[in-house]
């Protein structure tokens, strides 16, 4: 996998603007958009932010999820992650978004063919949400290049996109640098991607980043989305930590037998 400290130094290096034109917003456009959108959770911080230090983040409710092509076919050819990382990060990704009621539009390339069809723990989590869509291509190797799928992204009336998919080089670049052009903010989650070797993810990252295009990490976009624990639902968000990183998870539990054993002991 590579390293996401060298992936920072490639964007910090490459891009050619570094101020992020993110502002929060209350939704109020067009007359077809979904109504999911919330007022970002600030109410548990001890400090209100200032607008410019709101806006460095990302915006949740400014957000759209684009989920591109994490078929299985295609899982066999990537190399520059661990499969099951790929699709364990993916399913947290997916929650992140239902969490904190963001939508999300997901499509797959030629799904009957070699590609093969979209992971079976995707469909299931995404079968019942309401604010999911599906969208189907005629051929196109480029999202973007769907009418139907522009279409559902314009109708939810959000500018930011977070996207993910496989392959980085190709079903992630390929959409994320037109929607860039097209005038979309736009975030690349990194290890819910996956790639033919670290060589492709590497040159598609650096692409991207010369255009302005964010390399996160699941993680990152968890944290973001949540901004504090000081919240009512922070076991909910809690999990989402456990499910991203088992370490964290060990950490948690060795916690939590060490707090049952101080109060057996008292």
């Amino acid at each position: 996998m590579i390293p996401m400290k060298r992936l920072k130094q490639t964007f910090t290096a490459l891009a050619t603007s570094t101020a992020l034109l993110l502002q929060p917003v209350a939704f109020t456009t067009v007359a077809n958009a979904q109504e999911t959108s919330k007022p970002l959770h600030l109410e548990g911080l001890s400090k209100e932010p200032t607008e410019a230090a709101n806006a460095a983040l990302f915006d949740p409710t400014d957000a759209v999820f684009l989920l591109l092509d994490h078929q299985t076919g295609l899982f066999q050819t990537v190399n520059d992650i661990a499969v099951d990382d790929l699709r364990r990060n993916t399913v947290t990704l997916t929650k992140v978004a239902q969490q904190a009621d963001i939508p999300i539009i997901y499509t797959a390339s030629e799904p009957d063919g070699p590609n093969g069809p979209l992971m079976p723990e995707l469909e299931e989590l995404l079968e019942g949400d309401e604010d999911a869509q599906y969208v189907a291509r005629q051929g196109e190797v480029s999202s973007w290049d769907n009418a139907d799928f522009v279409a559902a992204v314009e109708a939810t009336g959000r500018k930011t996109l977070v996207i993910a998919g496989v392959w980085t080089s190709v079903c992630v670049a390929f959409p994320a640098l037109q929607a860039k052009a097209d005038g979309y903010d736009v975030f690349v989650i990194m290890d819910a991607s996956g790639d033919v070797s670290e060589m492709a993810s590497m040159a598609a990252m650096q692409r991207m980043a010369i255009e302005g295009i964010e390399p996160l990490t699941t993680n990152t976009i968890l944290s973001e989305a949540m901004r504090t624990w000081n919240r009512p639902d922070a076991m909910e968000w809690a999990e989402l930590f456990n499910a991203v990183s088992p370490g964290y998870q060990a950490a948690a539990e060795s916690y939590g037998r060490a707090q049952e054993a101080a109060t057996k002991s008292e």
